[in-house]
């Protein structure tokens, strides 16, 4: 156990998806590939051109807020934050600093400083070798920042927090955070010291892609900053910036970290001051919510009594989780409903992995073949196999169990005479389980199974066995 205590704060960007940018009318189109397309003189910052608010934007950041149960400001303000780099064409960026619209809440039990709401940067491009050029389609989009209090300990707990935060901007309908699009961008502030009550110096680490490469920066750091500690070399944590690199697995030095001084924020006197209650009905807002990930994982508990990795699936793919709920509103049986979840889990998502074309079946014959196979009518491997069939072809699993002949054989009298003929061609066998090999006695039982096309009962099967080899 480490003698240091590690301390983290997250600060996560997401883009919000809303028809236009932040403060123009151009297209927000993230899937756009053709570089400065959805641009005009606003977003290029062209002389003499004003902003004007997307009200669309500062509502989904309300909504996020409620859905935290945090405060929402009454009165709220953009700033300019000013700074000089190829993308941002104005030399300032529009966001917001003394007066944010969410102040609080909590999300998965860690507390929340604000979001606020600010315009994306343009993109630059380095892949051109000895120069750079500047994609401005980005430039001007509406982005909302999440800033956490310092009260993260693990880098597991770092990148639980970040999947819980983009599964509720999917639900809330405001931002698809897709990291690998760049529509979701992490940040890690961390430190650590020996006294827990007090911090370190902090590390700020950017450029961060991915939940996986939030929890591995993070380890990467907690190692760095520790093995300067022992060595005697503490001095060289130093406040910083560093960013990430996936290749290396590892961090590097960008700059030092600037402050709020910096950045010489005030209020942007193009922009108007908002008194939010005058515009948008909080209360209804409030009511208007849909069922967000942590109640619907309640209520998959109590009324489904389902594994917690089944319960995951179903919250992460909303339309799997919907479609589960209907098999469930048919089974009715608790029972038969975890075995049904179990089903589409591990087989259905199993045939999924490896081909995904496949569609979801129909509720009602999904429920019909969990029928079946609950009631003993055909057998669990047959059931896999009417499964593999009713993804590709929408037809009714007993239709298909009796064309096939698949239905479970519970005829005894039938059944024993297929049992003795497989006794009769496995000697060997034989002697093997009367020799104590209590083993061999399901090799037998999977010849029985063979014979039959998997139609016979497994455990009158193995019974009838046991009796005639007394």
């Amino acid at each position: 156990m480490s003698k240091y205590h590690t301390t983290i704060g997250l600060e996560i960007h997401a883009e919000l998806n809303t028809h236009s940018k932040m403060f123009c009318g151009c297209a927000n189109n993230p899937e756009i590939d053709t570089p400065n397309i959805n641009i005009c003189p606003i977003c290029m910052a062209h002389p003499g051109t004003l902003p004007v608010i997307n009200k669309k934007a500062v509502e989904s950041v309300i909504r996020v807020g409620v859905a935290l149960g945090a405060n929402i400001a009454d009165f709220t303000e953009f700033d300019r934050k000013n700074y000089f780099y190829p993308d941002i064409p104005k030399a300032y960026q529009i966001s917001q600093y003394k007066f944010p619209i969410v102040s609080g809440g909590k999300l998965k039990g860690i507390d929340i400083t604000r979001v606020h709401l600010e315009e994306d940067t343009a993109t630059s491009k380095h892949d051109r070798g000895d120069y750079s050029l500047v994609d401005f389609n980005r430039a001007g989009v509406p982005l909302m920042e999440l800033v956490t209090e310092p009260v993260i300990h693990t880098s597991k707990e770092a990148g639980d927090f970040g999947r819980e935060l983009q599964l509720l901007l999917k639900y809330l309908g405001v931002s698809e955070a897709n990291m690998d699009k760049g529509q979701m961008r992490v940040e890690l502030n961390i430190s650590i010291s020996e006294d827990p009550n007090v911090l370190g110096t902090k590390v700020e680490v950017k450029n961060i892609n991915s939940f996986r490469a939030v929890e591995r920066a993070a380890e990467y750091e907690i190692k760095r900053m520790t093995e300067l500690l022992d060595s005697g070399k503490g001095s060289e944590i130093v406040q910083e910036t560093r960013g990430w690199d996936e290749n290396k697995q590892s961090t590097f030095s960008q700059r030092s970290k600037e402050n709020a001084n910096d950045y010489r924020y005030f209020p942007d006197p193009d922009l108007p001051k908002l008194f939010l209650s005058k515009v948008f009905d909080i209360e209804k807002m409030k009511t208007e919510l849909p069922e967000l990930p942590e109640a619907k994982r309640n209520r998959y508990i109590n009324d489904y009594g389902i594994k917690n990795e089944d319960i995951e699936s179903y919250i992460t793919d909303k339309e799997l989780g919907s479609w589960f709920e209907q098999v469930a509103t048919i089974l009715v049986n608790k029972e038969k409903i975890k075995i049904a979840s179990n089903y589409i889990t591990s087989d259905y998502l199993g045939l999924k992995k490896t081909n995904n074309e496949i569609k979801l079946p129909n509720a009602i014959n999904f429920a019909e073949l969990i029928e079946m196979v609950s009631s003993n009518k055909i057998s669990s491997r047959v059931a896999k196999d009417i499964l593999a069939m009713i993804v590709i072809k929408d037809e009714s699993p007993e239709k298909i169990a009796e064309e096939k002949g698949l239905i479970q054989n519970q005829d005894e009298g039938a059944l024993k005479e297929i049992i003795q003929k497989v006794i009769d061609a496995n000697p060997t066998v034989i002697a093997t389980y009367k020799g104590g090999k209590e083993n061999a006695l399901m090799s037998l039982v999977g010849q029985v199974m063979k014979e039959t096309k998997g139609s016979a009962n497994p455990t009158i099967v193995q019974k009838l066995l046991k009796e005639l080899l007394a």
